[in-house]
């Protein structure tokens, strides 16, 4: 197996051609996959706003209902944390110019999202059935080595919904932006385009801060509980976002 040092591969993301939305999604409109709510904004919150601005605008289906962020929370336990992120994705898609009504929660236990199994086989039905019902062109999902275990299984379940329905897939980096420049990843050729959302930038930094349960400020009874690291929050408030073809 061939591998690549991920210094290397974010310079080469640096690089990839600045792409229109119909280079990337197609002509039609696009399922964004988001491992938990957040994600949605961090790696395609651009693109969101750029498609609803351009009277296109997407699905947004959240994988896992975050409710492992702040483990023990005594004032947001799971049930409790949950709902609240689910409040604060709505906020973020109506931020962005998107109706709430695309948007839709599958609700996995977070840190158990499916790779494999029934749950993984009802999840791909739940998002070809989606992908069929507004006619898209394109599901995004995070990078397939992004260094998270939701991520990971959000990727197999794109790469799964896209082989079944035959709509173009890519992936789109969060926390492989974070890799050390030394960290060893399989390489791959990279595929794809950058898209400019600076007109959108300002509306992608409002639609993060709503995710405020992950800053570290509004669940203050969990000290080692989840929070935003500043250098992923830098990675993710460039002009342009990244998406990869296979």
């Amino acid at each position: 197996m061939t591998m690549i040092a991920a210094g290397d591969l974010h310079r080469l993301w640096r690089n990839l051609p600045i792409g229109t939305l119909k280079d990337i999604i197609g002509a039609g409109t696009c399922l964004v996959l988001a491992p938990h709510p957040d994600d949605e904004s961090l790696g395609c919150g651009g693109l969101i706003a750029r498609c609803c601005a351009e009277l296109r605008p997407p699905v947004v289906v959240i994988l896992t209902d975050g409710s492992g962020s702040h483990p023990h929370s005594q004032q947001y336990p799971p049930g409790k944390l949950a709902g609240l992120r689910e409040q604060e994705a709505i906020r973020a898609v109506q931020v962005l110019g998107m109706q709430p009504n695309r948007l839709y929660f599958l609700r996995a236990i977070d840190t158990a999202a499916p790779h494999n199994g029934p749950m993984f086989e009802a999840t791909v039905r739940r998002l070809v059935e989606l992908v069929r019902a507004f006619d898209c062109s394109a599901i995004l999902a995070t990078w397939q080595f992004d260094p998270h275990c939701d991520h990971e299984a959000a990727a197999l379940v794109a790469a799964e919904t896209a082989r079944m329905t035959r709509v173009r897939l890519l992936s789109y980096p969060v926390w492989g932006w974070t890799l050390g420049d030394d960290t060893p990843v399989e390489a791959s050729p990279v595929r794809g385009w950058r898209l400019d959302i600076s007109p959108h930038l300002a509306a992608k930094r409002r639609a993060i801060a709503t995710h405020a349960s992950q800053y570290g400020e509004l669940i203050s009874d969990d000290p080692g509980g989840f929070q935003l690291p500043p250098a992923l929050l830098r990675d993710m408030d460039g002009p342009w976002e990244t998406f990869l073809l296979p």
